[in-house]
């Protein structure tokens, strides 16, 4: 396990800096709470005015009243944003940067097959992943407890399992597409996660692009869903699931045959 303890040893600075500014915005939203809690009743009854902007982000369906549709939507968007920006800097160049830092020719000439080394870099990328979100979970949790909140545990387990879940959907597609690129693109893996957060806005707005969602991985991670529900859309996962293994399922077949310069 070398290269994955090199890896993390590697991402360790970005690591601690996008889990510290994720924790921190969801603290401060969530002890935020209190004071805006009486004037949530009329917040809600703007918003629900609102149209299509506010069928966009599911506060048609939710209470800004209480914690769980305060939670879902105001802290959602940044758990949303922010994990998904996380796992596309740690997973797009996490093969090609070794072309890109012209170390390709020391990494790839050791007693090591082509495919451990993706094992153990996609391994560190899930590691990554994994740690974030179970430190974001116990600040999110422990933020609640400290302002005497009742904590919905159902519907905040789900919504982090949810956020896990995309994380590692968009994880393992930028995995996909580090296979193909030659110098790699930081602009590649944001481009792609702001492209998949506003397909899953344009769902919401339309019916007609309601298809839109399948497409995304923001689709099962609709926070007014998930509470109104209370349960996780099986059709949206199973097709978030299914993307994500092609996509390192692409890895697995390219990389082992790519020619590096």
């Amino acid at each position: 396990m070398t290269i994955v303890k090199h890896e993390l040893r590697q991402g360790k600075t970005a690591f601690l800096i996008w889990t510290a500014a994720i924790a921190f915005l969801l603290g401060i939203c969530i002890f935020l709470f209190p004071e805006m809690k009486g004037d949530m009743d009329g917040i809600s009854e703007m918003f629900a005015s609102m149209g299509s902007f506010t069928a966009a982000f599911g506060m048609d369906k939710l209470n800004f009243g209480t914690l769980t549709g305060y939670y879902a939507i105001e802290c959602g968007n940044v758990l949303g944003l922010g994990g998904a920006f996380f796992a596309a800097l740690c997973a797009v160049d996490i093969l090609c940067k070794e072309e890109r830092g012209h170390t390709a020719d020391f990494l790839l000439t050791h007693p090591v097959s082509r495919i451990r080394i993706m094992t153990e870099k996609l391994i560190s990328v899930v590691l990554r992943i994994t740690a974030l979100n179970l430190i974001i979970y116990a600040v999110s949790v422990g933020s609640m407890a400290a302002i005497g909140e009742e904590i919905p545990w159902k519907e905040v387990n789900l919504l982090h399992l949810a956020y896990y879940l995309m994380q590692l959907e968009i994880a393992a597609v930028c995995f996909g597409i580090s296979a193909f690129l030659k110098r790699g693109s930081v602009g590649i893996g944001l481009g792609l996660a702001a492209l998949f957060y506003f397909m899953s806005l344009i769902a919401n707005i339309t019916e007609s692009a309601g298809f839109l969602k399948y497409c995304t991985p923001f689709g099962f991670c609709d926070g007014a869903s998930i509470v109104d529900t209370g349960k996780l859309d099986g059709a949206v996962l199973a097709a978030g699931l299914a993307l994500g293994a092609l996509g390192i399922l692409a890895a697995y077949l390219h990389y082992p045959k790519k020619d590096i310069t």
